[in-house]
């Protein structure tokens, strides 16, 4: 049986489903009263914890072979975040202190590419040191922290391998992240505002298949990352329009009266409790390095991510079913 931590998530409830196709039993690691939505009707072991409280980071791992570490928080806001701090790396801490207490036989934590030192005019890869000091925000610090935590354990004796996935789309987005939004939105026809700007992007799917492969054929103390293909905000909106065959309003934003304005944005994203779109932490990624290589992956876990086309169409038709199911279901309540 598997431990998945954030089995809830976007990567996690896809790397669920990756498990349970393959005849993998599946132990959930859920916070109490956190929505289910996304993993509902799988057959999974739910476990309430959480990764908090270290008694329950042992307990949730009785009779596991391995852990998929995946639980933590995602911020683009800029300044300080206690909170990200506390889930990314005591979190992980604990996950660390049980699997090694517990004689756990593999550990597979998923990183981000944003744990990685920025570096400008050169390919990313595994040689470029993680940065727990980086200015960019609290979760880039966090992600970073955590990760060499994990190495660190790996060699103190915990079978331990890190992957470093990239901006990540695809189906099964239940909770909606902040490119699943701007997609979503595309396909429903919703105008859209858009900066100049690239970032390499991902499908959920085949990090979910990176992760597996770094489980059964990842060496201990390596990193790996998983990206996919470098693609224009530009594009992404386009190829969205072209699969649903309906227009919508675009507008480009000059990027410094976009930068300027997201100096502010924060402050209204919090009150608004809405999704963050335009944020300084945003608007450097666009403009930051996205040339990665995932070399490494495809050499030593076989790991090949599909084209961005088919992922950006298999996204924008689950999102259309998804709404109708939600119609459906809403109008049955009625």
């Amino acid at each position: 049986m598997w431990l998945v931590t954030g089995a809830t998530g976007h990567i996690g409830n896809v790397l669920v489903r990756k498990l349970l196709e393959r005849g993998e039993k599946v132990r959930a690691l859920i916070l109490p009263g956190e929505c289910r939505e996304s993993i509902s009707g799988l057959k999974v072991e739910a476990f309430e914890g959480d990764v908090l409280n270290l008694d329950s980071a042992f307990q949730s791992m009785q009779g596991v072979r391995g852990v998929f570490h995946l639980a933590g928080v995602i911020s683009i806001m800029p300044g300080p975040n206690p909170f990200v701090r506390k889930v990314n790396v005591e979190g992980t801490k604990n996950i660390l202190r049980a699997a090694m207490g517990m004689g756990i036989g593999k550990l597979i934590y998923t990183s981000s590419i944003h744990a990685i030192q920025r570096v400008e005019n050169s390919v990313i890869d595994e040689s470029v040191p993680y940065d727990m000091n980086n200015p960019y925000g609290a979760y880039d610090c966090s992600k970073a922290e955590a990760t060499l935590d994990v190495l660190n354990a790996a060699h103190a004796g915990l079978e331990a391998v890190v992957a470093c996935p990239t901006g990540v789309i695809g189906p099964y987005d239940f909770r909606g992240s902040m490119m699943g939004a701007v997609i979503h939105d595309a396909a429903v026809a919703k105008p859209a505002m858009y900066v100049n700007g690239a970032y390499d992007f991902v499908d959920v799917r085949d990090v979910a298949d990176g992760l597996i492969s770094a489980a059964e054929n990842g060496k201990c103390g390596e990193s790996y990352i998983l990206s996919g293909h470098k693609i224009t905000v530009r594009y992404l909106l386009e190829t969205v329009r072209e699969v649903t065959g309906r227009n919508f309003f675009q507008m480009k934003i000059p990027f410094n009266f976009a930068k300027f304005a997201a100096i502010f944005t924060p402050i209204y994203y919090r009150f608004a409790n809405e999704t963050p779109r335009f944020t300084p932490y945003s608007l450097e990624v666009l403009k930051s390095n996205s040339n990665i290589s995932h070399m490494k992956a495809t050499d030593e876990l076989g790991y090949k991510p599909r084209p961005v086309y088919e992922s950006i169409h298999d996204t924008v038709m689950w999102f259309l079913d998804n709404n109708k199911k939600k119609g459906r279901k809403n109008e049955n309540r009625n």
